[in-house]
C-alpha cells in the first residue's frame, strides 16, 4: 500500500469513519484498511515509547502466583501506604510457584489498546519472555488477556501499576544479582513499564537461595555454571523437569 492511500486512510480515519466506510470510500477491501490502521497504531506506539511518551493506562494484570508474593494491603489503605513486609508465597514447594505473568495494557488511538506481557522466573532467571508492544482491538483485549494466563493456575487479579513494576523489576535485580540478563526482547517492552520507583518489592529467590527449573529452552549447562560463579557451589537449588506451564507459552 502506498504511504499516499496511508495518508487518505488515516485521514479519513482522523474524522472517525469506520473500517467499512474508509474501504467504502476508498474503493478497497475492508481488510486492507483494518491492516493499515493496525500498522500505524503499532508503528505510533513505537515512536511514542521511543521518545518516553507513554499512553494512560488501561489495565494491569498479575498471576496469583505474583500476587501471594505482595505485602498484605488492609482494603482501606492506598496503595502508597504498602508496608515492605513482604508474605512468603504458600505452597513455596510447587514448581508452578517459580514462574508468574504480568500483562500490562496501555490505551491506543482507534479504540486499541497497546499490551505487553513478561514471564518471569522469580526464583532465578528474572524476565524470562516478553512480548513486545502489540495492539489489540478493545472489545478483544480480555479475550486476548485471557489466553496469555490460560496456562497458569489460578484467576489473574488486576493490580496498580505501580505493583506491576515492582514485580518485574524485583525479578529482573535478582536475576542480575545473579549474572542474568533479561530476555533479549525485553529492551523493546522495558519503555512500556514506566519508571520505578524502588518501593514496592516481591520477595524472589526459594527459601532465601536461588532455585532453578530448567525449562525446554533453557541452556542448563551454561546456568549453571553461571551460578557456581555467583553463589558458589551448594548455594543453590536445581529442580530437573520443565513446568508445563512454560511448554509453547506462545
Amino acid at each position: 500500500m502506498t504511504e499516499i492511500r496511508q495518508q487518505e486512510i488515516r485521514d479519513l480515519r482522523a474524522l472517525n469513519l469506520t473500517p467499512k466506510q474508509i474501504a467504502r470510500k476508498l474503493g478497497i477491501k475492508v481488510s486492507e484498511v483494518n491492516a493499515a490502521i493496525q500498522n500505524q497504531a503499532q508503528q505510533t506506539t513505537l515512536d511514542r515509547l521511543a521518545s518516553c511518551e507513554l499512553d494512560p493506562v488501561y489495565q494491569c494484570l498479575a498471576s496469583e502466583s505474583l500476587i501471594q508474593l505482595l505485602p498484605k494491603i488492609p482494603q482501606e489503605s492506598p496503595i502508597k501506604n504498602l508496608l515492605t513486609k513482604i508474605i512468603p508465597a504458600k505452597n513455596n514447594d510447587d514448581i508452578n510457584r517459580g514462574l508468574g505473568l504480568v500483562v500490562i495494557a496501555r490505551v491506543a488511538r482507534y479504540n486499541q489498546i497497546t499490551v505487553c506481557s513478561y514471564l518471569l522466573d522469580i526464583w532465578c532467571l528474572g524476565v524470562k519472555d516478553t512480548i513486545p508492544p502489540r495492539t489489540v482491538d478493545r472489545v478483544k483485549f480480555p479475550e486476548f488477556a485471557e489466553a496469555l494466563f490460560n496456562l497458569f493456575p489460578g484467576k489473574p487479579q488486576e493490580v496498580p501499576l505501580e505493583v506491576a513494576q515492582g514485580m518485574i523489576f524485583s525479578a529482573c535485580e535478582y536475576a542480575e544479582s545473579l549474572g542474568f540478563q533479561p530476555h533479549k526482547d525485553f529492551s523493546k517492552s522495558r519503555s512500556h513499564i514506566g519508571e520505578w520507583d524502588g518501593r514496592i518489592r516481591i520477595e524472589c529467590g526459594r527459601d532465601g537461595k536461588p532455585c532453578y527449573v530448567n525449562g525446554p529452552h533453557d541452556h542448563p549447562q551454561k546456568i549453571m555454571e553461571t551460578l557456581n560463579q555467583s553463589r558458589g557451589e551448594g548455594n543453590f537449588d536445581f529442580i530437573i523437569g520443565s513446568a508445563p506451564i512454560e511448554d509453547n507459552f506462545w
